[in-house]
């Protein structure tokens, strides 16, 4: 069983998938890549059988869903097959759904308030979302002196460009992101592209 989705790889590609046909050409391509984590976001109709057929077909791959924000889209996502769960923020009601799901979970966070509140509560692995837009590096490097315990997965206006410097950070496991992801390249199936951004994202914490 997946113990934390931060240990797994530096980068977590963000996947917004519109055609289910899609699914398992683009895990396949991620995962040839070296990035096996793959956050279908639930944005789309199509997204709980995109899950599906990827933890069906895609075995070596870890499916999870992403903004999640019901006790609903919990069981449904693990029915589905999802191994993790992503939340852009919480509630206590919301927390326990996830908590009691039996799969890893980032509940998302943007400020200080809420990291004491999910560490009360036992939490320590969280998304720190919208990570731009919240403070970036500078907040997350500002939360690691008091907070040493909580560890983050920043996403949101994240790019290759910015990503090694969240990586370097001592309390950042990995990132979220959907660079290597670019919308003409998905709609035209480009697999070999995204298998090529992939692995340059996957080579993201070696050169830290």
């Amino acid at each position: 069983m997946l113990s934390s989705l931060l240990d797994l790889a530096p980068v977590v590609p963000v996947v917004v998938i519109e055609d289910v046909a899609d699914a398992v050409p683009l895990a396949r391509a991620l995962l040839s890549g070296g990035l096996p984590a793959v956050e279908v976001t639930l944005r789309t109709p199509a997204a709980p059988d995109a899950i599906r057929a990827i933890a069906a077909e895609v075995p070596d791959a870890v499916v999870g869903a992403g903004t999640v924000i019901t006790p609903e889209q919990v069981r449904e996502s693990v029915a589905a097959g999802a191994r993790f769960l992503v939340s852009p923020g919480w509630t206590d009601v919301l927390l326990e759904a996830m908590r009691v799901s039996g799969v890893p979970f980032l509940p998302g966070v943007s400020t200080t308030s809420e990291v004491v509140a999910l560490l009360e509560r036992g939490v320590r692995e969280m998304k720190f979302f919208p990570a731009r837009a919240a403070g970036g590096t500078a907040y997350l490097r500002s939360l690691a002196g008091p907070l040493p315990q909580a560890r983050f997965c920043p996403t949101g206006g994240i790019g290759p460009d910015d990503a090694p410097d969240y990586l370097a950070l001592p309390n950042v496991g990995c990132v979220g992101g959907s660079w290597m992801l670019p919308a003409d390249a998905v709609a035209a199936r480009d697999w070999g592209r995204i298998e090529a951004l992939a692995r340059e994202a996957a080579g993201l914490r070696r050169s830290v």
